[in-house]
């Protein structure tokens, strides 16, 4: 079992820049496939960014292609989403997730959820 808890989110004004962390315990995420998801009220969970098991890959959904980067950390079994340029429709809960297998855009695709983090960017 691997268990996930992201920290990071809060407030923002727009334009302005956040950094979330996801932290593993209870296995080495050195072997999984990480992304990242967001979810605002009412709507679905949306992909915004995954990255491969070594860090090799990465992929981003296009509403936050250029301001968004995912890294990894094997070795502090962390992934991190650095947002930039933030605007009010980032505003949502983000979730961290891990995939024993590949890894996609889908949610399908993973494994484990972290309990979200709130990021909301004001105006």
């Amino acid at each position: 079992q691997v268990q996930l808890v992201e920290s990071g989110g809060g407030l923002v004004q727009a334009g302005g820049s956040l950094r979330l962390s996801c932290a593993a315990s209870g296995r080495s995420l050195s072997s999984y496939g990480m992304g990242w998801f967001r979810q605002a009220p009412g709507k679905e969970r949306m992909f915004v960014a995954r990255i491969s098991w070594s860090g090799g890959t990465t992929d981003y959904g296009d509403s936050v292609k250029g301001r968004f980067t995912i890294s990894r950390d094997n070795a502090k079994n962390t992934v991190s989403l650095q947002m930039n340029s933030l605007k009010p429709e980032d505003t949502a809960v983000y979730y961290c997730a891990a995939s024993r297998t590949a890894i996609g855009r889908l949610t399908t695709f993973y494994d484990y959820w972290g309990q979200g983090t709130q990021v909301t960017v004001s105006p």
